[in-house]
């Protein structure tokens, strides 16, 4: 392979390695690789862009970046102090869904493009879905908790017909959103048995189950809703109290979406008063969640993750790969498969 002579900086961190980055980029392009790992957690809890006061995780990467015209990168901040910074830098490729921690208008402004890795994360959500349905269907955190915590053989209680669980065979289920990851769980839950319904307006053609025009419609008729949709102007509080209202009595609600699509305090209203029978959350409306969230007073209720749904191995080596991809792309002057600008 010939070199290209491109200066790389691989700014991972404890999910997506260095390693791994320089290991997808050495597949593509003879380039030289400067490896960085930045600390953890980096997310900003607002758009970068908004980001006004300095922080390491900045100076790190622009004493990193020094010449570099190629930044691939998980977290990392590319902020407007980071890009002014570095004159040379003409590609940022982001190893998420979306490069949310980009300053995408100041990167406008310094002609670097901006590329990203969709799709990486979709079959571990939706495995993780299907777990989170399961565990909140069959109580198995709670009798886990009282068994090896507590020492308690209480959850033996759940073999009774009052407090045991509902099976997937023949359980009307809703899914709100049909994308990467609503259509694998679709397929996986009519492997189960279940009476898989669907709900997307922005979908078209056939589906895993029955497609349904209303998500009032589809609400009254599941008895567990799981919800896929992104996280927009529209859908921000999908399923508020009057949503929730909808569904039959003893309903389960699972969100491994956005953690706004849903309106917590009227989960948790619905929850406290018995009219639902449970929910599963791996996201939440703030993050890390709030010490005094109503939602851990209900744990007999709810299983409760920290957003974890796209955290396996697969994903991290996914994404380095659709990253380096996109790198190999650029330097060869090809075009890119996932680029914002």
């Amino acid at each position: 392979m010939t070199s290209s002579g491109v200066r790389v900086v691989a700014a991972g961190d404890h999910f997506v390695l260095p390693s791994l980055i320089t290991a997808a980029l050495a597949e593509e392009a003879d380039c030289a690789v400067r490896e960085l790992t930045l600390g953890w957690p980096l997310e900003p809890f607002g758009p970068v862009a908004e980001v006004s006061e300095a922080s390491d995780a900045e100076d790190e990467l622009i004493a990193a970046l020094d010449g570099a015209e190629v930044l691939v990168t998980q977290m990392g901040p590319v902020t407007e102090r980071v890009l002014a910074a570095c004159p040379a830098l003409r590609l940022v490729v982001v190893c998420r869904g979306g490069p949310v921690n980009v300053n995408l208008e100041a990167a406008g402004r310094h002609g670097v493009r901006v590329c990203f890795a969709p799709g990486r994360n979709a079959a571990a959500t939706a495995e993780f879905t299907v777990g989170l349905l399961l565990a909140a269907l069959r109580r198995i955190p709670q009798a886990h908790d009282l068994l090896a915590r507590q020492g308690s053989w209480a959850g033996a209680s759940y073999y009774t017909y009052e407090h045991s669980g509902l099976e997937l065979e023949d359980l009307p289920v809703g899914l709100v959103g049909y994308g990467a990851v609503g259509s694998r769980v679709a397929r996986v839950l009519c492997a189960f048995g279940a009476r898989v319904m669907v709900y997307d307006p922005y979908v078209r053609g056939e589906v895993h189950g029955l497609r349904l025009s209303s998500l009032d419609d589809l609400l009254r008729r599941s008895a567990v809703i799981t919800l896929h949709a992104r996280l927009t102007a529209e859908t921000r509080g999908l399923l508020g109290a009057r949503e929730l209202a909808l569904l039959p009595p003893g309903a389960v609600v699972v969100n491994a979406a956005r953690g706004p699509l849903l309106d917590e305090d009227a989960l948790c209203d619905a929850l406290a008063e018995g009219r639902l029978s449970a929910a599963a959350l791996d996201t939440f409306a703030r993050e890390p969640l709030p010490p005094d969230s109503r939602l851990r007073a209900l744990s007999d209720r709810v299983v409760l993750t920290p957003h974890l749904g796209g955290a396996s191995r697969a994903v991290a080596e996914k994404a380095a790969r659709i990253a380096a991809a996109e790198v190999g792309r650029w330097i060869r002057g090809e075009p890119l498969a996932h680029c914002l600008r």
